[in-house]
């Protein structure tokens, strides 16, 4: 068995987590992440795209309407290369209570959140596909970030201060030593053995998992209720500035253009699995019904891919269990040494994406008092790696930016603009990943034919740059395609069903993937 002794191990590899060992590691302790798949692959992977200004939360959560409003502008500062500054507006529909705007305003007011009343002209003008029926607009900074550059920037940033951060890392034990926590055992998914991490600390940084690796360290379940939401991304950016419902938090009423593309969203239905989130085909309709109250004509666009993703909320004794919807969105670390007398372990849950790096300094901070150190977080100072130029993403000429001193550099993904040289790079960098894998990070696959004529060629180029044999290449590619179907069933209306045939008569038909050699069960996922 493999051995390595750390400090202290982060449990998960979503933005908390990264966030997490980024301070740790900046604080001076020897730090190790563990995270079962890739990075970024559960909540943070399946969220909607949106930097919250906290507008969302000024009326019904305030203290994480505040938490929003300052972190927002930290993360624009510190990780500008993951963020776009689309900026925000919460619009009333004809349909809604008028006087909610005005709670809105004052609950912007109390809270910090910046937020300014417009003409409904002007917001028609800034984006002419809103309902013209909208009787007040409101706007707000809000933004849409990439959660996988996010995640990936914080990666490099903890191991530019010496942590190490270990995917495909699954903890199948937790072991003590008496009342305190001894070490973290894992399985190597991609190299087939198992890891001994001895440490001082564990902090769960595991989401909607946090409550199961509480029970493998002998704890109670911790209080963590998974909220299934779904969203599903029309083929193209319908608006270029997140759209809200000024209404109390419902489902379906934000719109954010990510990318190339828009994404709606979403419910919030209390889960038991967080391993196995449903796509109702109801609830695809509902978003849908939705997007048309805010823009009418929504429904005539293509709808791309749908997905589910689970938010890790803290039970709030206000509501029913199975009331999601109304539970807080605010942090919470747990102490394992007061509920549970076991020393050395800290869980994580609640918050948003918005504020993972605060959601850290909390935990980080909770270790230091329980070590008896001093370690000031520094993580707000600091630039992440990518973002020193401190330049926002924009989407305006990617094609001229692509093709400019590359005219010999073949465009793999056409949808996404992904050429070849991108991917070698990164397959080079990265070559134990799978198409899956680098798709989170290139966006292979993520256009309009949803992988259907870059998914060949990526394997292709992955079998002639030797990374990969014919075989193993032939069960990722089944592998990719089955999680892109996953996502396009529920879905399906439309052009899109056209497209969809197109793909299946090409793979099924033409290339017989579902024969090909090489088990997707023998890929790891």
């Amino acid at each position: 068995m493999k051995r390595l002794d750390t400090d202290v191990v982060v449990i998960g590899g979503g933005s908390t987590g990264l966030g997490v060992v980024r301070d740790a590691a900046m604080r001076g302790y020897r730090a190790v992440l563990v995270e079962r798949v890739d990075l970024g692959q559960g909540t943070t992977g399946r969220f909607h795209g949106l930097l919250h200004s906290g507008g969302r939360y000024v009326v019904s959560d305030p203290g994480s309407a505040t938490e929003c409003a300052e972190e927002n502008a930290i993360l624009r500062r510190i990780q500008a290369s993951a963020v776009e500054d689309t900026g925000g507006f919460f619009v009333t529909l004809a349909g809604d209570d008028p006087a909610y705007a005005d709670k809105f305003l004052a609950g912007a007011k109390a809270t910090g959140v910046p937020a300014t009343e417009i003409s409904v002209k002007e917001a028609l003008r800034r984006e002419p596909r809103l309902d013209p029926h909208i009787q007040r607009a409101i706007e707000v900074a809000d933004g849409s970030v990439d959660g996988w550059q996010l995640v990936w920037g914080a990666a490099r940033s903890a191991e530019a201060h010496g942590a190490k951060v270990l995917t495909y890392h699954r903890v199948t034990k937790i072991e003590r030593d008496g009342d305190r926590v001894a070490a973290v055992i894992c399985r190597d998914e991609k190299g087939g053995e198992d890891v001994r991490i001895n440490c001082t600390f564990v902090l769960n940084c595991a989401g909607p998992w946090a409550g199961q690796i509480a029970e493998m360290a002998g704890a109670e379940p911790v209080a963590v209720v998974p909220g299934r939401g779904i969203m599903i991304a029309m083929n193209h950016r319908l608006v270029n500035t997140v759209i809200n419902r000024c209404v109390y938090p419902t489902d379906g009423d934000i719109l954010v253009p990510v990318h190339t593309v828009s994404i709606i969203g979403t419910t919030d239905i209390h889960e038991t699995d967080p391993d196995h989130l449903p796509i109702p085909r109801a609830e695809v309709q509902q978003m849908l019904d939705a997007g048309e109250a805010m823009i009418p004509g929504f429904r005539k666009a293509r709808a791309l891919h749908a997905w589910s993703g689970s938010r890790p909320l803290i039970k709030d004794k206000r509501v029913s269990v199975e009331d999601t919807r109304h539970m807080s969105r605010g942090m919470a670390v747990i102490d394992h040494s007061q509920t549970d007398g076991l020393n050395g372990m800290l869980t994580i849950g609640g918050g948003k994406l918005t504020t993972y790096r605060l959601m850290a300094e909390h935990i980080v901070d909770a270790m230091n008092r329980q070590l008896g150190e001093e370690r000031p977080c520094t993580t707000a100072d600091e630039v992440i790696p990518g973002s020193e130029d401190r330049k926002l993403y924009t989407v305006t000429h990617r094609l001229e930016d692509r093709e400019k001193d590359r005219l010999d550099d073949q465009i793999i993904c056409e949808c996404e603009l992904m050429n070849r040289s991108m991917f070698v790079r990164l397959l080079k960098e990265q070559p134990d990943a799978t198409l899956d894998d680098l798709r989170r990070q290139l966006r292979l696959g993520m256009g309009p034919c949803q992988g259907g004529f870059c998914a060949a060629r990526a394997a292709g180029l992955a079998c002639s740059e030797k990374a990969i044999d014919a075989e193993p290449a032939s069960g990722l590619l089944r592998l990719f395609l089955k999680h892109r179907w996953i996502g396009i069933w529920p879905i399906l209306y439309g052009q899109q069903v056209r497209q969809t045939a197109l793909d299946h008569w090409i793979f099924a038909g033409t290339l017989d993937v579902e024969h090909l050699p090489q088990p997707e069960e023998e890929i790891v996922r």
